[in-house]
């Protein structure tokens, strides 16, 4: 490969988690493609949709001209719509459309990869019409592949990779969003800290502090007098920060010290993708 080392690390993450998924799906019967993953509306079908739509938009594609049902419960936001275009256009394919077009892209994005000679900060398209410079984008599908991943393997049954470079590229991206969850959306009062102590294959603890002016921040060090500290398994929260369980289905795998109003709260929001 050509890119550039800032890139790398992501690029070898979306490799990992793209090709477990290809090695997931290709020995599907037809009818396993319907079943529910813990992704809010999606089938196993959906997710593989949307990995291709979104690799598709990395290749520069024209998006499909398509026109959503209205019946779509889970498609609440301009976001939200943005990405099921890619879905619902593809509902209706069957096990070899689905697996021969995922191969198809997935030969073209490393080519890409290959012949990748653009600088970190290039100005690439993003969600929206907006334009989003070449890490970020690069990151972006690293966390979502590896994530997506892990939506077919509890589908599936078939556990692995919880620990794979994808991971950890998910759980630097979830720990940037805790400060606005902890400080802005939980209301966190200022001259405080909350401490998140995650164990498993992917361990760390962190501490969210609030300033005086309620503005998050998140470090490495303890904080000797935390208003809540959560402990948890690493797999339980990043399903909870993904959206893809609710906290009181997972009470009994979180730990919770302090404030109990506010751990209630901070876990209402605590879901940080769109």
């Amino acid at each position: 490969m050509t890119v550039h080392p800032s890139l790398q690390n992501y690029a070898d993450a979306w490799t990992h988690a793209v090709e477990a998924i290809a090695e997931l799906v290709q020995p599907l019967a037809e009818g396993e493609w319907n079943r529910a993953t813990p992704c809010p509306g999606w089938s196993v079908r959906d997710i593989v949709s949307h990995v291709i739509g979104m690799e598709c938009e990395m290749l520069g594609d024209p998006r499909p001209i398509h026109s959503l049902p209205r019946d779509l419960y889970h498609v609440q936001s301009d976001f939200a719509r943005y990405m099921e275009m890619q879905v619902d256009v593809r509902r209706h394919h069957t096990a070899p459309e689905m697996t021969s077009e995922f191969e198809y892209v997935l030969i073209r994005r490393a080519r890409q990869l290959r012949n990748e000679n653009r600088s970190p900060d290039t100005l690439v398209r993003a969600p929206l019409g907006a334009e989003q410079n070449l890490e970020l984008a690069y990151r972006m599908r690293a966390f979502d592949t590896w994530v997506h991943e892990q939506d077919l393997r509890v589908a599936l049954g078939k556990p692995g990779n919880i620990d794979s470079p994808g991971a950890y590229v998910a759980r630097d991206c979830l720990l940037e969003a805790l400060p606005k969850v902890v400080a802005k959306d939980a209301g966190t009062p200022p001259n405080s800290a909350v401490v998140f102590d995650v164990s498993g294959p992917v361990e760390f603890l962190r501490t969210v502090r609030v300033d005086a002016d309620g503005r998050g921040s998140v470090d490495g060090s303890p904080s000797l007098g935390p208003l809540v500290t959560f402990a948890t398994d690493w797999e339980t929260f990043y399903r909870l920060a993904c959206g893809r369980v609710r906290p009181a289905a997972v009470a009994d795998r979180i730990k919770v010290d302090g404030d109990a109003g506010l751990a209630e709260a901070i876990l209402r929001v605590i879901a940080v993708t769109p």
